[in-house]
């Protein structure tokens, strides 16, 4: 018997070595062929970079410019373009109605995901169209425009409360209220943690507003900017970010050392989800010794109400602080951010003439349409036109949430023409259809006229407004959002006029969402999440 060499073996070994080689390399080739030239999506314009690897988008992100770079590909391409070998982004009326109408079919993709609390999924990240529905069916009449306006009901007395607390805290810490984007996010916060529990502290409602520092603190992993990064490795790293966040001990101490960990513990939404668990487990444990009585006020205890038959719980525990927190996040970055932009933009020099047509609107409020504390009541500040024409710019300039909002389809289907396979990931955002020049004219300018008809095709600009979403996923909180910030408006303008400090002039606040800053990109200069303006009270 002959044994072979060692050279010969070393031989053998590097001709398998290089055959597999030249079968990774030909399996890539044929996959970047694929994607270029077989797909149906070839058909759809966009850059070939972009239609290689998803990881070409991924690095926009990386990059915290996702959302601006997609709306300059389709300033280049057109309504339709491919951003990502298995992902187009859409930019037309037909393509929303498509996509998001109602019984469109489209569902949510696994990128929402990201925002399962406790392991349980919750109505935002339900991707079914039936899940969802069942769970919007137990909390959508608590967030009805007739019960958010009535007297009997919650939100009304609560909005009109904290209100009256940012008033107060205006006059007893001016210098700390006046860094609005801090002081908006109490005021936030205070009250969708009253009207998710209640506003007693038993109850876990919430007092940032009056100086609770334990309170304020919950806000602390919301707010810190590191938060982007870890977003993005959520979603394009997750298993590895799970992985690394699992770590304890030693090998926990020696990656935080090495700065391997994209936000350090506490991570984003940790204090705020601890306590929806907290908050849930006092209900729980309050409804063992005595049930609820009386009309349900606080959305938990809606939702009790609505899943107890008997003795039995269609959602245990871990659903409800899912929920709850759920809806806790929800309801603080976006109003308070929106609040911010508002009260940034009228400030500006140029804007003055914005702010004095506010300030004679809201001044013609009669005291009748005022509550006993002087505080323009809920329903007179859902009226005032004036008001709702500068909420509904400032959403449209500066959305919280302006970034692409991902479905997909179990189907083939067709939209704008371009056949789209199961499975495809399509996309639209709030930021390019409210930057479309042919309905918005100088669409980077803050002008609130437009929604008075007084710039522009209003009918038009209307099915173009998209801040909200639409069809079966349209936010369930906007008469909610909507109230808390024109009865904030029309308080804060009835008694004080804006301007800018001195150093936030020539620059832009910026917010956090997913993982980008957005801010007013016509200005040379930006601060993430601060923003100093000047109340000077006029009576």
């Amino acid at each position: 018997m002959v044994l072979p060499s060692f050279k010969h073996v070393e031989t053998s070994a590097f001709n398998v070595s290089s055959m597999t080689g030249v079968l990774v390399l030909i399996t890539i080739l044929c996959q970047i062929i694929y994607k270029l030239y077989a797909t149906p999506l070839r058909k759809i314009p966009g850059s070939k970079s972009f239609a290689t690897t998803k990881w070409r988008l991924a690095y926009e992100d990386y990059k915290g410019v996702r959302t601006q770079t997609i709306h300059a590909l389709h300033q280049s391409y057109g309504t339709a373009v491919r951003v990502g070998p298995n992902e187009v982004s859409f930019s037309s009326l037909s393509a929303l109605k498509t996509i998001y109408g109602a019984g469109s079919g489209f569902e949510r993709t696994d990128f929402y995901r990201m925002f399962d609390v406790f392991g349980r999924q919750n109505l935002f990240t339900f991707a079914e169209v039936k899940k969802h529905a069942e769970r919007k069916k137990l909390l959508a009449h608590a967030y009805s425009k007739s019960v958010i306006l009535s007297s009997q009901a919650i939100a009304k007395p609560l909005i009109e409360k904290n209100v009256k607390s940012y008033l107060d805290l205006l006059d007893r810490e001016k210098g700390v209220a006046e860094e609005i984007f801090q002081s908006l996010h109490w005021f936030s916060l205070d009250t969708i943690t009253g009207f998710l529990y209640g506003d007693k502290l038993e109850y876990s409602g919430t007092n940032a507003l009056t100086g609770n520092e334990k309170h304020r603190e919950l806000l602390g992993d919301i707010i810190d900017p590191s938060r982007r990064k870890l977003s993005w490795f959520v979603v394009h790293l997750r298993a590895y970010t799970k992985w690394l966040y699992s770590r304890s001990g030693f090998t926990e101490k020696l990656f935080q050392s090495l700065g391997l960990f994209p936000m350090r513990k506490p991570t984003t939404y940790t204090g705020i989800r601890a306590h929806a668990l907290m908050s849930t487990n006092r209900f729980d444990i309050s409804v063992l010794f005595r049930q609820p009585s009386g009309p349900a006020l606080s959305l938990i205890q809606k939702l009790w109400e609505s899943t107890n038959a008997g003795e039995t719980r269609l959602l245990g525990s871990p659903d409800m602080a899912s929920e709850m927190a759920d809806h806790c996040l929800a309801g603080i970055d976006t109003t308070s951010d929106t609040l911010m932009f508002a009260i940034w933009a009228l400030s500006r020099c140029q804007n003055k003439a914005y702010q004095q047509r506010l300030i004679e609107e809201v001044t013609s409020i009669p005291e009748t349409e005022c509550n006993e504390d002087g505080i323009p009541t809920v329903e007179a500040a859902d009226k005032l036109p004036y008001l709702g024409a500068i909420i509904k710019e400032t959403l449209r300039l500066y959305a919280p949430l302006p970034a692409s909002e991902p479905r997909s389809l179990p189907v083939d289907t067709m939209i704008d023409g371009y056949t789209i396979p199961a499975r495809t990931v399509v996309s639209m955002s709030p930021y390019t259809l409210h930057r479309n020049e042919d309905v918005f004219p100088h669409p980077l300018i803050f002008k609130p006229e437009r929604w008075l008809g007084e710039c522009g095709d209003l009918t038009e600009m209307k099915k173009w407004f998209w801040a909200f979403s639409s069809g079966g996923r349209m936010c369930i909180g906007l008469h909610l959002a909507m109230a808390e910030m024109t009865t904030l408006l029309a308080a804060i303008y009835r008694d004080y006029t804006t301007s800018e400090y001195e150093k936030q002039k020539g620059v832009s606040p910026g917010i956090t969402s997913r993982f980008e800053v957005f801010y007013d990109e016509t200005l040379p200069q930006m601060e993430e999440h601060e923003c100093w303006i000047n109340f000077e009270k006029r009576r």
